[in-house]
């Protein structure tokens, strides 16, 4: 399976390849992010998606059942070391500096695994605060998932677009106080995977969900 180094120039190529759009904020919009074999690998990884839920909007609703890639299943599942390697690496933090305007010194890298099903749906936010990064990147490719992108807002109740949903395709923002994005309910024949990669500061206090919770970045 390609390796860290290679995950990271995938990555850095997707995002050199991107289509930067300004409205309603700027996000970038991506395809081809990751080497296929570890889009593949990820799609298959060993975790029970939860049945028909009801998430209030919030994630949280049900922490439960939420997937990291943390110290645990990094030890076990060579897929998930690989990505978070690549992620924690200096040539890619660098390279999203750079590339974003931002400062990721002293943060944290934390990567979740999602596995939405029928119910789901996410309420109007912003990830404001200590999220200091925020990438969402597609997995499924079950029929009608091109439906499934997160939904791209100019306020709460102000629906702009809904992101493109590929499989290994992604959408990427700094957040601010106007980066209003959700998921509205809608069908899900299937499971929605994806995983979303942040870099949050110290102030993140759930320090298990993190992928290495004494490395900042450096």
């Amino acid at each position: 399976m390609s390796d860290q180094r290679e995950i990271g120039a995938s990555f850095i190529q997707a995002v050199r390849r991107s289509h930067r759009e300004e409205h309603p904020y700027r996000h970038w919009l991506l395809a081809d992010v990751l080497p296929e074999d570890v889009r593949d690998a990820l799609l298959t990884l060993p975790f029970t998606p939860p049945g028909v839920i009801d998430t209030k909007g919030k994630r949280e609703t049900n922490n439960a059942t939420r997937v990291y890639f943390d110290v645990g299943n990094r030890e076990r599942l060579p897929v998930c070391q690989d990505v978070a390697e690549a992620f924690q690496s200096q040539a890619v933090t660098r390279f999203i500096e750079e590339e974003f305007q931002i400062n990721l010194r002293g943060t944290f890298l934390r990567i979740e695994y999602c596995q939405d099903t029928e119910g789901f749906w996410l309420e109007p936010h912003t990830d404001i605060g200590v999220k200091k990064y925020t990438m969402l990147l597609y997995l499924s490719k079950d029929p009608g998932s091109e439906t499934w992108g997160t939904d791209v807002l100019a306020g709460p109740l102000d629906y702009i677009k809904t992101a493109p949903f590929q499989s290994n395709g992604g959408l990427i923002f700094v957040p601010a106080s106007n980066t209003w994005h959700g998921f509205r309910p809608r069908p899900i024949n299937g499971v929605r995977r994806s995983i979303i990669i942040n870099y949050v500061t110290d102030e993140w206090r759930a320090r298990h969900e993190l992928a290495y919770p004494s490395a900042v970045i450096q």
